[in-house]
């Protein structure tokens, strides 16, 4: 496995020395959340700032994928909106486009992204149809630049699951930048099949994995080994497709110690992947 650990996770850290620390506990990759202070897309040197990046992520020989998942960056009241389901979801596609071209200058290995939670009053199939016409223009950026996109499915979100995932895909006509992000977690909690069933069930279409712990019907990411997920089963699933892509831990709330707890996560993944 080529273990990555998300940027989201170090919060009060400088980009760079997030970047210096992931590399240095041995891990091969980052999943690099765009955000206010982690190369922030809008920022008016953002060329700049790329190169930079793109030039120390060489240095470090670190994969890298790119999450969305900012969640003020967009507006300053409302996490993580808009979305691409509200009446005005123009910033939520700049954001996706601008991500887009951000990890084709990086040479990341896909950009990941969600639905969102639908508006209150707005009826479900609106919702899904205004779904649909943003993922497409999304997409459109992603094959000009030939960049995979990793959709997630997330609980509480218009797309849940597997299940929905595949909908969605078949509904923009199953083209071949449109892959799935698979949390690990997340299908402990919701999906109706055991975390190892969820990998083989995605196959071919998994571009981006991110890895945690969490409890039957509770969306909480935990540190390894005081949740529910059975890991080694996981990572044989993992090796059985053939997946190659990152499998990045996922800790967002976890950045008030994130050296020690990147330590013992990626001591805990290697353990299980041995056993």
């Amino acid at each position: 496995m080529r273990y990555g650990y998300g940027t989201n996770g170090f919060s009060n850290h400088r980009l760079d020395d997030a970047l210096a620390v992931i590399a240095d506990l041995g891990y091969d990759g980052v999943a690099l959340t765009l955000d206010h202070h982690h190369l922030d897309p809008f920022d008016a040197n953002i060329a700049r700032h790329v190169r930079e990046v793109a030039a120390r992520l060489a240095e470090l020989r670190l994969g890298v994928v790119i999450e969305t998942g900012a969640r003020f960056l967009l507006d300053k009241w409302h996490k993580h909106a808009p979305t691409l389901q509200d009446d005005e979801p123009g910033p939520r596609i700049d954001f996706l486009r601008r991500a887009v071209r951000i990890g084709a200058d990086l040479g990341a290995e896909a950009v990941s992204f969600w639905a969102g939670v639908p508006p209150r009053d707005l009826d479900r199939g609106e919702a899904w149809r205004r779904l649909v016409g943003g993922c497409a223009e999304v997409l459109e950026a992603a094959e000009g630049a030939e960049m995979m996109l990793g959709f997630e499915p997330e609980p509480g979100m218009l797309v849940e699951s597997i299940a929905d995932w595949e909908r969605l895909r078949a509904d923009l006509g199953a083209p071949v930048y449109f892959g799935l992000t698979l949390d690990i977690g997340h299908c402990r909690c919701l999906e109706p099949y055991p975390a190892d069933e969820c990998v083989r069930r995605a196959g071919d279409s998994l571009v981006n994995v991110q890895i945690d712990d969490m409890r039957r019907g509770v969306h909480e990411h935990l540190e390894f080994g005081t949740g529910e997920v059975d890991f080694p089963p996981v990572l044989r699933a993992l090796a059985d497709i053939g997946y190659g892509g990152l499998v990045a831990v996922e800790l967002p709330r976890h950045s008030h110690a994130a050296p020690t707890i990147a330590r013992e996560s990626l001591a805990f993944l290697r353990a299980k992947e041995a056993a």
